[in-house]
């Protein structure tokens, strides 16, 4: 699946994150990945390791690959 862009500009993508369980989990892989340029929302799900990103313009794989990595997880991919 490819980042889909809304009526109001801005991009939606969804990620596969490995290695999350439980709430703070996902607390520390949305923290890091809402501080990124352009991200105005961020909801991890550890059950499903799903992470889904709205931000006002295409991200860099590379630059959410190292943002869930400074969190403590391995990005696997977009979804």
């Amino acid at each position: 699946m490819t980042a889909q862009t809304d009526t109001t500009g801005s991009v939606t993508a969804v990620y596969k994150v490995s290695g999350m369980s439980c709430g703070h989990c996902e607390g520390a892989v949305s923290g890091e990945i809402s501080g990124l340029p352009g991200v105005s929302s961020v909801k991890a799900v550890a059950s499903t390791g799903e992470v889904t990103v709205v931000s006002a313009a295409p991200l860099e794989e590379g630059a959410v690959r190292e943002a869930v990595d400074e969190a403590g997880f391995e990005l696997v991919g977009r979804i």
